[in-house]
């Protein structure tokens, strides 16, 4: 969904109204960029979704070797029927746990038979989109919600699993213990229809000192 700088600025303005706490964030940061006027993906929604996959549990530069090498393996890109191409052992040579080589070969699977709509994900509803995903292999709540905000720039979800998120929200707020995602869910109902911004501002929240 794309929204312009202006629209990202009075989001922010209207985050900062709900709670002057995230305020200083939001002077420090900025305007948030998530689907700031969003044009193509760069990279398919497959080759997202694959790579978040690949990326599970890895340090940054191990996972972009491994993202790397998959890449290289199935012709320079990270496609379905590349995918479909290589055997379990060649996923495997490429760094891929036996788990990951399974979840892309179901996910390449899902995407050339139809049972996934991949190239018109855009066009369905937040839990439309949950409800496609979930059920393969290897895809959980977090990469679908990460595929929601940063691939197709959707303005209201709200990834209270996410560690770093909650975090921030503790920092902000000064916080002595750990904040439950539940407790944190019921928090953000206030901050709809902006929570994948409010979301981002915990980011950022945790990179300040």
């Amino acid at each position: 969904m794309a929204i312009t700088l202006a629209q990202s600025r009075k989001i922010g303005v209207e985050i900062a109204k709900r709670n002057p706490r995230f305020k200083p964030i939001i002077e420090e940061f900025g305007p948030c960029p998530i689907g700031l006027n969003s044009k193509k993906p760069l990279e398919s929604n497959f080759s997202t979704l694959a790579s978040s996959i690949l990326s599970q549990q890895l340090s940054t530069k191990a996972a972009a070797t491994i993202i790397g090498r998959v890449k290289n393996l199935s012709g320079g890109r990270i496609s379905p029927s590349g995918i479909s191409r290589l055997s379990r052992s060649e996923l495997r040579g490429a760094g891929c746990s036996n788990s990951k080589a399974r979840a892309l070969e179901e996910l390449a699977q899902a995407t050339l038979s139809s049972k996934v709509s991949m190239s018109s994900l855009h066009r369905l509803e937040d839990e439309e989109i949950r409800e496609q995903l979930l059920p393969l292999f290897g895809i959980g709540i977090w990469t679908v919600e990460m595929f929601l905000i940063f691939q197709l720039g959707r303005q209201d979800v709200w990834p209270v699993g996410d560690l770093g998120v909650r975090r921030g929200w503790e920092r902000v707020h000064r916080m002595r213990g750990e904040i439950k995602p539940a407790e944190l869910l019921k928090l953000g109902e206030s901050y709809s229809p902006y929570r994948s911004h409010l979301a981002w501002y915990c980011w950022r929240a945790t990179e300040t000192a």
